[in-house]
């Protein structure tokens, strides 16, 4: 198993904490939570059916012709080289650690390539893959750009496939209405921007032959019922989207400006998290911790990313930790 954001019990046991004293800003999952709507009992008494609205709410949310719901989007990730015969895969790096790794387990060739080397190498590859905006980096890619690439691959029976876990926030780069076209294949998470992580519930977007293969591979049921009305409810909530977008957006750029007043711009981010690259990352990740401040550390390349504080007292007190670690770099620097 690759190493993920969110291990707080880990961290708990590391350093003798109790889970309910740290704050958990590991992950790119929106803090604040949808309400769970009330569900009718038979939803958990039931196998759950297809004709309940979930994915025409999801059709409509994602404005895309159609939609295949899976227990998270990381089962998608994992089936989806099933769906081909051995070939050359390109992922467009450093990004979600998963994609390279289903690539490589299903017995494809894996060349793990940067954005400005994708012109260079596209016609050798049998896919593309990439997230957008990208994770930890939060680098956007427009949608003119990846039909572009998609237009090329699918010349020669070629797939993109898109991991969208963070579009909610910055829909105009989405390609998911254009997923009619044969070989472009978007994965959309639901629980991040909903803050319902664990729902497991995810979509994949792509024309009818290639999700009715994917369904094959997912089998029957696979979303159960009682999720599967959480997640209609949500898709349709407008008026409680249009907030989340807001407080995100907010939260993001007010972590951004606390990051760089002490010293630490981040190099990248979305509305979910900032990313910021150190050669004190594991230094500054081992002080936080000690603090019950539970960042996510990218030892590969010596960045951090920094989830969202909830509230004002979170704030202050990831302030608090980061004024003290600069108090105590500055007094290491003086002579």
């Amino acid at each position: 198993m690759l190493e993920h954001g969110g291990r707080l019990r880990v961290a708990a046991r590391q350093y003798g904490v109790a889970e309910a004293h740290w704050l958990d800003l590991s992950t790119g999952i929106a803090p604040w939570s949808f309400v769970i709507p009330a569900i009718d009992s038979r939803a958990w008494a039931r196998l759950p059916e297809t004709d309940d609205g979930l994915e025409a709410a999801a059709c409509a949310y994602y404005d895309a012709p159609e939609v295949l719901p899976v227990p998270g989007s990381q089962s998608a990730i994992q089936l989806l080289p099933r769906l081909r015969r051995l070939g050359k895969v390109g992922v467009l790096s450093p990004c979600y650690a998963e994609h390279a790794e289903a690539w490589r387990r299903g017995g494809h060739l894996v060349r793990e390539i940067r954005e400005a080397e994708v012109d260079y190498y596209l016609d050798s590859l049998d896919v593309l893959v990439l997230v957008n905006p990208n994770n930890p980096t939060g680098l956007l890619v427009p949608p003119e750009k990846l039909l572009e690439w998609h237009a090329r691959l699918s010349q020669r029976g070629g797939w993109l496939v898109v991991d969208e876990a963070f579009m909610d926030h910055t829909v105009a780069y989405s390609v998911s209405s254009y997923t009619h076209r044969t070989g472009l294949i978007v994965l959309r998470s639901f629980g991040k921007f909903f803050g319902l992580a664990g729902a497991r519930l995810g979509f994949a977007l792509a024309e009818p032959k290639l999700l009715r293969l994917l369904a094959e591979q997912v089998g029957p049921w696979a979303v159960g019922g009682p999720v599967r009305a959480v997640g209609q409810a949500c898709l349709e909530d407008r008026e409680s989207q249009a907030l989340q977008r807001a407080r995100c957006a907010l939260a993001s750029e007010r972590l951004a400006q606390l990051l760089t007043h002490f010293g630490l711009q981040p190099q990248g981010g979305c509305a979910l998290f900032q990313w910021l690259i150190t050669e004190h990352a594991a230094q500054l990740h081992g002080f936080l911790a000690a603090r019950s401040i539970l960042v996510r550390l990218f030892a590969h390349n010596s960045s951090l990313r920094f989830g969202l504080p909830s509230n004002d007292a979170d704030f202050e007190r990831l302030a608090a930790a980061l004024s003290a670690y600069r108090q105590g770099a500055t007094l290491l620097e003086t002579p």
